[in-house]
């Protein structure tokens, strides 16, 4: 694996240029990282400079499709299999947000779903998306879900750092990245990767 180092605003211009040079209808990106890579910080870059190229941008986040808390937490609040299985509601992200916005979808979509603190129904009204749109999603465990992505970016951590970035009492979550990791072999088998063990400088994998 060979690495580049890049300044984070490389890394955002990158991936705008990656964007850009797809075909011009709806696409869809997933920018999917350990919550210690901050996926939702990178997501979050990337919307002005895209509406600055001419491109509608809809923003979702992953954690706005959680299931209910009795799903979630049925084998306790502690569990990292069922926070790598059963967490996020991988079916509605698909049925609400990434076939509608497909190049053939009609383009109506749900931008949230439940609200995991209020541990309900968000009632949130569809939205339309125009023709050209790019959804950018963030989330964390995105990849192998069978979701219908036209990019992926995965932000790559060490264990080592994962450890280090993530806060005493969601230690528990640990184990399940590395299931993400021996499993899904997000690094493999994401678009685009970029190492964020610094994230004053990213690394943009240039070769697997």
């Amino acid at each position: 694996m060979r690495a580049r180092p890049m300044t984070p605003d490389a890394v955002v211009h990158h991936l705008v240029q990656q964007i850009g040079a797809r075909p011009t209808g709806r696409l869809r990106v997933a920018v999917d990282g350990h919550p210690g890579a901050d996926p939702g910080r990178l997501a979050d870059a990337l919307v002005d400079p895209l509406r600055a190229a001419g491109r509608p941008v809809v923003r979702v986040h992953a954690h706005d499709f959680l299931r209910p808390a009795s799903v979630r937490l049925q084998h306790g609040r502690h569990d990292p299999d069922a926070y790598f299985e059963d967490w996020v509601d991988h079916g509605a992200l698909a049925r609400e947000v990434l076939d509608p916005l497909a190049a053939a979808g009609d383009g109506r979509y749900l931008p949230t779903l439940w609200d995991a603190d209020r541990d309900r129904a968000t009632r949130a009204a569809y939205e339309r998306a125009p023709d050209g749109a790019v959804l950018v999603l963030d989330g964390a465990l995105l990849l192998g879900r069978w979701l219908d992505l036209d990019l992926t970016v995965h932000l790559a951590l060490r264990p080592d750092t994962r450890r280090r970035r993530t806060p005493p009492e969601e230690a528990w979550t640990l184990p399940a990245y590395d299931r993400y990791d021996a499993e899904t072999q997000p690094e493999d088998v994401a678009d685009i990767v970029v190492r964020l063990d610094d994230p004053r400088r990213p690394a943009l994998v240039v070769e697997r």
